[in-house]
């Protein structure tokens, strides 16, 4: 049984890169998904959008999300828009999404643009796998329970 910290640790080897997962929201009871490259660190993702995006309209209205990977791995939560990328307050986590995303960060985001932000997932639960094992994760509670899981991925390109 890995313990609760333990089970971040591998969390952080796992996402704390440029990731991508698809992002379910809703508006008036209809899904709607998009895929966002994520960076996951000290029990949070960060995703990099603009506030006139249809993701954050519907954030504001229900910030009830969820993240699904390629692979399986999936986690549900709580988004809140964190705010320009130059506020003070994102001073520290914009220094780490700049080199996380290096190779696209300023072609794609222009920081002179007043509706760019900052999108912080904080998930309630979830489930990933890494090594064989795999891992349901309650953030809530602090627990974490691991099992075998022999992934063998079995996606196909469009």
């Amino acid at each position: 049984m890995v313990d609760f910290e333990k089970g971040l640790q591998i969390l952080s080897k796992v996402f704390g890169r440029d990731y991508q997962f698809a992002l379910a929201t809703a508006a008036d009871n209809v899904p709607s998904i998009r895929f966002v490259d994520t960076y996951y660190e000290n029990g949070c993702f960060y995703i990099v959008t603009y506030r006139s995006s249809r993701k954050m309209r519907e954030i504001l209205n229900n910030p009830n999300v969820a993240l699904h990977g390629r692979t399986m791995h999936n986690f549900q939560g709580k988004a809140t828009c964190m705010g320009h990328p130059l506020e003070p307050q994102n001073a520290a986590i914009r220094e780490k999404l700049i080199e996380v995303f290096r190779p696209w960060y300023f072609a794609h985001n222009n920081e002179a643009d007043e509706q760019m932000c900052y999108l912080k997932v904080e998930p309630t639960n979830g489930f990933f796998h890494h090594d064989g094992t795999g891992y349901e994760i309650d953030f809530v509670n602090r627990t974490i329970r691991e099992f075998p899981f022999p992934f063998e991925s079995m996606c196909t390109a469009d």
